[in-house]
């Protein structure tokens, strides 16, 4: 056994309303500049519907992650090294900017420039790659909230298959509709095909934490990684000829801090944890024959952080205790292990996805309070389990490679989690009985619920920082991306753009941020210690040059009167005083 840690995200499903909030603010975060344009870290899909890009999910047209040869090995669906060598000029198999979109902004000057006349003029649509007008066919969220509509949800590849074995399985008629949404970032798999896609060794799993990154000074722009991963989460910056994608956030992750999407999540739906896993086990779980069995194999591959034999082999594997003891309080190994509540995406592509997700319950309680039965019950909501307006067959064909029981199981104790918190709610006699029904006891139902409903921040995050002899040489590590202005950029050079010298990650940047969330005092605006910076400011302390100084009277002139807002009194309190509205 060889212990390794993980970091994992679980997404609560019941809890996504689809803002995109989280979307926006990694695009603003990590893809605001040229060349990336219509690259999306974290992206909010609806379900049904084809995804981002289209129809990802067809891995016998983009030939994504593995498969298991006649030999009981894993290969590249892609095809191995001979078959990459023979096309590494010119991949087949690879999404074009059409299955993506052509991304787009609008001739504004027209609306300021053009010249009087009789019609309004119109601020035309122009690519951001070619600078010429364009007709808008199609973007990121162009099927979004019409995921169960006739037009949108038979290009769903799920909902494609499932019709295929059974005309019934989905119905698509107004009544019979129905939508979640899912978001997703990349998986930052235990097995990334991604990876092993790479010919010039660019990409690379970190040791101490899992989490996926590209080198961008390896990197040759092949884009065999971009056919490898399965759930095309890798893009390619046609600007600077490289591939990017989602960092997990690994600068401020290094500090204890969320990823900015977690960080800004309206619906609070997301959880950021450490798992311990046994490396030794990896190929041998992502190699089973039935890939139904894959899910429980990649839940066998996570062990228990408070087994002593575990503890003891990771402290052998040189695992520093603050990261233990996280382990211990891990968010997302209780939701995925201990309650067994989240599902991975798509195990049969047998990467071993490390986002998780609790599939959606919400319409259940409404559908039967609707028909007059107490949609709290128990008995009711077991039962109603398999009517779901949302099949569990698409459900299984998401999380469980098409095994409905393991979906059934977690719809069944979230049931009982609603059920059995009524009682708890209204002050009546817990009935165990129906705890005892999904295999849990009372007092886990209670710490369940507690976790998905009512979970403080430090509660949904537990995140171990970087390992303190590790410090200094994480503060001269280069980013994994080209921001232009911003940390981690690769200038131009004497060989053209990109050819320049990789800048540091300035970790103290985001220690200062971790300061500014966290800290229980007003910052005195003096102490340039504190790095006061408009971009960090959380509306703690009073920044230089923000706000004007208060004005106060001279002490030989009466204060100004109740109905005087011109001026403001000695007596009037500062930013500092506890009780100013910041």
């Amino acid at each position: 056994m060889r212990v390794m840690a993980q970091m994992g995200m679980v997404m609560n499903l019941d809890k996504c309303i689809g803002c995109h909030t989280c979307s926006v603010t990694c695009k603003q975060a990590w893809t605001n500049r040229s060349g990336v344009e219509y690259v999306w870290f974290n992206n909010v899909e609806t379900r049904p519907g084809q995804g981002y890009p289209r129809r990802y999910q067809d891995q016998e047209q983009w030939k994504g992650g593995w498969v298991r040869n006649r030999r009981g090995r894993l290969t590249l669906k892609a095809g191995g090294r001979w078959r990459k060598l023979m096309t590494i000029f010119a991949n087949p198999v690879l999404p074009n900017i059409r299955d993506y979109y052509e991304p787009w902004t609008y001739d504004y000057e027209m609306l300021t420039d053009a010249p009087l006349g009789d019609d309004f003029p119109v601020a035309q649509p122009k690519s951001l790659i070619s600078g010429e007008p364009m007709a808008i066919e199609w973007s990121a969220n162009w099927d979004d909230d019409l995921g169960g509509a006739p037009e949108h949800a038979p290009r769903d590849p799920i909902v494609e298959r499932l019709r295929r074995e059974s005309e019934d399985a989905v119905k698509l008629d107004y009544e019979q509709a129905f939508m979640f949404f899912l978001p997703r970032i990349c998986e930052h798999c235990l097995n990334p095909s991604c990876v092993a896609s790479c010919p010039s060794g660019a990409m690379y799993k970190r040791v101490e934490d899992g989490i996926v990154l590209v080198d961008q000074d390896q990197c040759r722009g092949w884009r065999m990684c971009v056919t490898g991963c399965p759930y095309k989460k890798v893009y390619f910056n046609h600007r600077t000829g490289k591939a990017e994608k989602c960092t997990f956030c690994y600068p401020r992750v290094e500090v204890g801090l969320p990823t900015v999407c977690s960080e800004t999540c309206v619906g609070r739906l997301r959880y950021i944890g450490l798992f311990l896993y046994d490396a030794d086990r990896v190929t041998a779980a992502a190699s089973v024959a039935d890939e139904r069995d894959l899910y429980e194999s990649q839940l066998d591959l996570l062990l228990d952080p408070h087994d002593p034999a575990v503890i003891a082999q990771a402290r052998a594997d040189g695992i520093a205790e603050d990261w233990l003891a996280a382990a211990r309080r891990s968010p997302v190994y209780k939701l995925a292990k201990q309650y067994r509540v989240a599902l991975p995406l798509h195990p049969e592509f047998r990467t071993m996805p490390m986002v998780w997700y609790i599939p959606p319950l919400s319409p259940v309680v409404d559908r039967l309070t609707e028909t007059g039965h107490d949609g709290e019950d128990a008995g009711n909501l077991f039962g109603a389990i398999d009517a779901l307006r949302i099949p569990i067959s698409y459900l299984a064909e998401l999380f469980t490679a098409g095994d409905p029981e393991p979906v059934r199981g977690v719809l069944q104790k979230l049931a009982a989690m609603r059920a059995y918190m009524r009682d708890v709610t209204l002050d009546r006699p817990r009935d165990e009985s129906v705890a005892g029904a999904v295999g849990m006891t009372g007092r886990e139902i209670v710490e369940m619920y507690r976790l998905l409903a009512i979970a403080k921040y430090e509660e949904r995050y537990v995140i171990p920082t970087a390992y303190e002899g590790e410090a200094h040489q994480l503060e001269e590590l280069a980013c994994s991306l080209d921001v232009d202005g911003g940390p981690g950029m690769v200038g131009s050079g004497p060989f053209g753009e990109g050819s320049g010298s990789p800048m540091p990650v300035s970790v103290e940047t985001f220690h200062a941020l971790r300061h500014r969330q966290t800290g229980d005092r007003v910052t005195d605006p003096e102490d340039r210690g504190a790095r006061i910076n408009l971009l960090n400011w959380d509306g703690k302390g009073r920044p230089a040059g923000l706000f004007p100084p208060p004005h106060e009277s001279p002490p030989d002139e009466a204060p100004p009167g109740p109905g005087d807002i011109t001026g403001r009194s000695a007596a009037t309190p500062s930013s500092s005083d506890p009780g100013v509205d910041r």
